[in-house]
């Protein structure tokens, strides 16, 4: 980059450092560093988290499925806009949540079952959450070596130095001082600062994409120009997508039905809002909140995809397919017995000189003494040539090349300036979301599985020791994690089984727990045994497939028969879902794992609550609710009017209704009654032609998302701002409660307890 663009780096991420540093002196208590201290506004809570959970690796995770597939699926999502808009509007499980003002997801599952099940869902919950967090750091460091264009290894002292170790352990270092300095407080700010200073930047970049690239003459002809059945613009020509296709949609629909509230990696926002219709009102806000950001990431990977396999391009794009191909190699396969065939591919794609060795690993598939065609024929060569020599390997690169190409190409597609402001963004969500998800995973550790073990509960400042450094163990595992672990699979992927190892069973437990009064405590430990069960043995299947267990198979004579059985049982899906057994990957992909372990816990969860009910479950106590009511106004019950239909309630003020409803007509309206059914309907009668879904996708997700995005852009960085200095005024004016540490006695949260003096002697706290 040029010295513009590390000044454009530099400076915000200072700001961001020292307003974080400033924040740091309101942190009093437990409650503090854990939720911010409960008296965060809306705006607070709509711009920091969606800071938090758009993420680095969120992005890349969207470079790669954009890249691979187009828009096509993506039609099929908007399914969920109905769902995503009653979410929004009622607040479903958000507001429940709230309501029972538990600290953390534990600290309700013990309140709602007991304290064995707190502890055994803490440690699945803390185990999914880490690894799944592990590979954060890995994708980062890779980012800011592949976009910078650094060398794979840095000389210090006379000693070789992998970069990707140093750049791992310098972010996560700040990272983790970051969230030392504060906890959720420092979180929160930092992010909500960074969340502001994004949006101009967002605008920049979106805009010039849009003055490079024409839609009509470059973008949409290579989005046409792709194999029949894979089609990237019309969704009714999708249907030899693998991985990314309509199948996988519907699991995620489905999980985010079942799943709501389950996933704690920005659990320090669920409990943060001063109130629970103002948690509701912040999770409102969000339908608007993403603004540029969504469309300038698929801008971006369509950009790349454009400069990658248009004709205009074509030398431009050989020239990155020749670096990343040299980079990946060079990054992962540094070992002393790739020596060999890394310098016969060095010299190969840098000189044209062919070496028999590297023909030999070849093979018939090219002949080397040819000139090559396409732009990405390095790519193909170098991976069968790692391949043949470690299957395992051949997949890594292949996994590293494809997260890493449409960074490499926007690298190479954006001038002096804008290059900086795009690596500022991506520091920007790599700090965001490792902060946030160290800190998710950290207390949960803390008090979901030391907190409950014992008697009296730990005095302040010896809590918060804990909670610091066990953050700062979950960083150091990261690391380790990230440093030694082979990625075989897409980034979504491997969220998704790993995710599934709490995922898979917590569903169930946590929807049927917050609105169902007949879930028992035996549902719910199968529910979750089970998903995570399932899960596990998907990722040890996923892991040893090629090099462990399929070799069984072919040596014991099996894997026909294998091969036979998944391909029946897979049928009646096809095209979906095919399971066909090959040597270099298992048959079932990360998606369908998870899909089988949520279907197998929701079962057991229902069929033994209903054998094992003896008594209802009082709910009321639980969400303070009829007798048990004593913070804030209670909901007035009220007959039913049509502001009912998209859950406005008597909490409500005026700007709350306008806000409801254009969320209601945006999403329902909009999103799905015009921009699904219609178009469904139309098509059942008259198949669009291919050229008019290129221009139904350029007017929704372009058009009308560029001006949503002028609007939320302005309003936003408003709101943000006003909400960022009343939450420092209420941290200035708040009184502690200092038993407020995340325990529980007889199904109620200490925080209840606001008279501290009449029950520390029953509470007591260690001393």
């Amino acid at each position: 980059m040029h010295w513009i663009d590390y000044v454009l780096v530099g400076i915000p991420l200072l700001v961001v450092v020292w307003i974080g540093a400033k924040a740091q002196r309101f942190v009093t208590g437990v409650s503090d560093f854990l939720t911010a201290g409960r008296v965060a506004g809306r705006y607070v809570v709509a711009v920091a988290s969606g800071e938090a959970g758009l993420g680095l690796i969120s992005v890349v995770a969207m470079f790669e499925m954009y890249y691979t597939c187009g828009f096509g699926v993506s039609f099929w999502s908007r399914i969920s806009a109905p769902l995503g808009m009653v979410f929004a509007l009622t607040g479903f499980c958000v507001y429940r949540f709230r309501e029972t003002r538990a600290m953390t997801m534990g600290q309700f599952l013990e309140m709602r079952y007991n304290k064995k099940f707190r502890i055994l869902a803490a440690f699945l919950q803390s185990v999914s959450g880490v690894i799944n967090y592990a590979i954060f750091p890995a994708v980062g460091a890779r980012f800011l070596i592949y976009f910078l264009d650094l060398p794979t290894h840095l000389m210090i002292f006379g000693w070789a130095f992998p970069t990707f170790g140093l750049a791992m352990l310098s972010f996560l270092t700040l990272a983790v001082v970051i969230v030392m300095l504060g906890g959720q407080i420092t979180i929160m700010v930092t992010d909500c600062i960074q969340g502001i200073l994004s949006y101009p930047m967002y605008v920049i970049i979106v805009g010039f994409v849009l003055y490079k690239f024409s839609w009509s003459q470059e973008m949409a002809p290579t989005l046409l120009a792709t194999e029949p059945g894979e089609s990237f613009l019309n969704p009714y020509d999708i249907y030899k997508l693998r991985d990314f296709n309509l199948f996988y949609v519907m699991v995620g629909i489905f999980s985010s039905i079942f799943n709501r509230m389950a996933w704690s990696g920005t659990q320090g926002y669920s409990t943060a809002a001063a109130t629970p219709h103002e948690q509701k009102i912040g999770g409102l806000l969000g339908t608007w909140r993403a603004g540029f950001s969504v469309m300038m990431y698929t801008l971006l990977a369509i950009a790349a995809f454009t400069y990658m396999k248009h004709v205009n391009y074509k030398p431009d794009a050989t020239r990155v397919s020749k670096q990343l191909t040299l980079k990946t190699v060079s990054d992962i396969a540094h070992d002393q017995k790739f020596d060999i065939v890394r310098n016969d591919l060095n010299d190969f794609i840098k000189q044209g000189k062919a070496s028999a060795n590297l023909q030999a690993l070849v093979g018939d598939k090219y002949d080397l003494s040819k000139p090559l065609l396409g732009s990405e024929d390095h790519k193909e060569i170098a991976k069968i040539a790692l391949n043949s020599i470690d299957k395992a390997k051949g997949l890594t690169f292949n996994t590293i090349y494809s997260q890493m190409l449409v960074p490499m190409a926007v690298r190479e597609m954006l001038p002096v300036g804008i290059t900086g402001i795009f690596c500022a963004i991506m520091i920007f969500l790599m700090i965001s979301t490792d902060t946030t998800y160290m800190h998710s995973w950290g207390s949960i550790i803390v008090q979901d599985l030391i907190l409950p073990f014992r008697k009296k509960g730990f005095k302040p400042e010896t809590q918060l020791k804990m909670l610091r450094w066990t953050i700062a163990g979950v960083a150091i595992f990261a690391f380790l994690f990230s440093f030694f672990f082979a990625q075989v699979d897409f980034i979504l992927m491997f969220f998704a089984i790993t995710g599934a190892i709490w995922l898979g069973g917590a569903g169930p437990v946590i929807l049927f727990g917050l609105y169902w009064r007949r879930g028992t405590t035996v549902g719910a430990f199968a529910a979750l045994l089970s998903g995570s069960f399932i899960a596990v043995g998907g990722i040890i299947c996923q892991q040893s497939w090629a090099n462990y267990i399929y070799p069984v198979l072919v040596n014991t004579g099996l894997s026909a028969s294998v091969k036979r059985i998944l391909w029946q049982v897979s049928s009646p899906l096809h095209p979906l879902v095919v399971w066909d057994a090959t040597p270099d990957k298992f048959p079932i992909n990360s998606q369908e794992i998870f899909f089988i372990a949520m279907m197998v816990a929701i079962l057991l969860y229902v069929v033994l609550s209903l054998l094992t009910c003896r008594e209802k479950f009082n709910m009321d106590r639980m969400l303070h609710r009829g007798i048990y009511h004593t913070e804030g106004k209670a909901i007035q019950k009220t007959p039913f009017r049509i502001n009912k239909l998209v859950g406005v309630t008597s909490q409500y003020t005026r700007g709350d209704r306008i806000l409801a409803w254009s969320v209601f007509i945006w999403s329902f309206v909009y999103n799905c009654i015009i921009c699904f059914v219609v178009v469904i309907i139309w098509n059942l009668f008259y198949p669009w032609p291919n050229e008019w879904w290129a221009w139904y996708f350029y007017i929704n997700s372009i058009v009308l998302a560029g001006v949503v995005g002028i609007v939320t852009t302005i309003w936003f960085t408003i709101g943000g701002t006003k909400d960022l200095h009343l939450l420092f005024k209420r941290l200035e004016g708040r009184t502690a409660n200092v038993l407020d540490d995340g325990r529980v006695v007889g199904h109620v949260s200490l925080a209840d307890l606001k008279s501290v003096e009449k029950v520390e002697d029953d509470y007591p706290m260690e001393e």
